[in-house]
């Protein structure tokens, strides 16, 4: 009985240095950032997708290139812009005038990391092309469902939709966005270090290329695994139910959180609680993951907003108003 456990126990501290090794890897191209690295290596392991948000020129494209060179996967990138169409971003079916037949021809969905650069440049029926592969990681073309194989993960970048010639993504298609994250800029000392890297004759970004792969997906796979086998007891269970049914009749709050927002909560503080070389989930792991996860599933009251209230405060207001289990 011994023996398993050590050998369990071995396996939770090989994954957690593999972790630290895929996010040192991308911190080599990426300075300033390494909360936002933790936050989508956290979706990753999760099984979930992670939206980010940012105004250009703060290496969000940068972050998801260097998390595709870091995995021995494949790699799609699609540039959403006004024009782009569903059938660019799933694929469609393809008449053969030699066989008479048609053919399916797959689009760049169909991969293992998908870098959905600019969402919010292409209107509704183009991103809801997302929807189904996002939550099933199948797609359906004419009449016939295609799987993907795993591990499967959509990073989607946005800009703060008060740039011009945006569109708001759908309710339905953020729900299914595990985490929102929002990168801010970097500090001094940060800007000072990326000044050095990108005034030389080979820039930072063209170094992206030269990452190793640190992990294939097997070892990926084996990660989530032991991340869904962490321990969470039912207090922890309770305190992301309470966190979540709060955000639905706080002040000022419209529409709180639906039932993904506890289930994403559990799921991240998995991670969380394997980075940190844990077989178990803490309230801290909780309280740690739940910003992000809240942050685009709330609706604030025009109030709030005219107000100036943000919702990282009224999601810290909940978080603090919310008892956390003690023992």
């Amino acid at each position: 009985m011994s023996t398993e456990l050590d050998t369990n126990r071995m396996s939770l501290v090989e994954a957690a240095d593999a972790v630290k090794q895929v996010k040192h890897n991308i911190s080599r191209v990426l300075v300033g950032q390494d909360a936002i690295v933790e936050d989508v290596l956290t979706v990753l392991f999760a099984g979930g997708h992670v939206l980010l948000e940012g105004v250009p020129g703060l290496g969000k494209t940068l972050l998801v290139r260097a998390l595709a060179k870091s995995l021995n996967v494949d790699f799609s990138r699609v540039q959403f812009t006004p024009d782009l169409m569903p059938s660019d971003v799933v694929g469609h079916s393809l008449y053969d005038m030699k066989s008479g037949e048609f053919n399916i021809k797959k689009g760049p969905a169909f991969t293992n990391i998908l870098l959905a650069d600019e969402i919010n440049r292409a209107p509704a029926k183009t991103q809801s092309a997302l929807l189904e592969v996002m939550q099933e990681q199948q797609i359906t073309i004419d009449g016939e469902s295609l799987s993907i194989d795993s591990p499967f993960m959509v990073l989607a970048t946005q800009n703060p939709l008060d740039q011009e010639g945006t569109y708001p993504l759908p309710e339905a298609e953020l729900d299914r966005f595990m985490m929102k994250v929002e990168l801010g800029f970097p500090s001094h000392e940060s800007e000072v270090e990326l000044l050095k890297l990108n005034t030389q004759i080979v820039s930072n970004e063209t170094k992206v290329e030269q990452l190793p792969a640190v992990l294939d997906a097997k070892r990926i796979a084996d990660i989530k695994q032991l991340c869904a086998d962490i321990l969470v007891d039912e207090q922890i269970l309770n305190y992301a139910v309470d966190i979540v049914r709060s955000s639905r009749t706080w002040q000022g709050v419209l529409h709180g959180a639906g039932l993904r927002a506890s289930i994403n909560i559990i799921k991240a503080a998995k991670v969380m609680a394997l980075m940190n070389g844990r077989d178990f989930v803490t309230p801290d792991d909780v309280k740690s993951v739940s910003v992000n996860i809240l942050r685009h599933r709330l609706i604030l009251s025009a109030d709030l907003e005219l107000e100036g209230v943000s919702f990282d405060e009224v999601i810290s207001a909940i978080l603090a108003s919310v008892e956390a289990p003690r023992s």
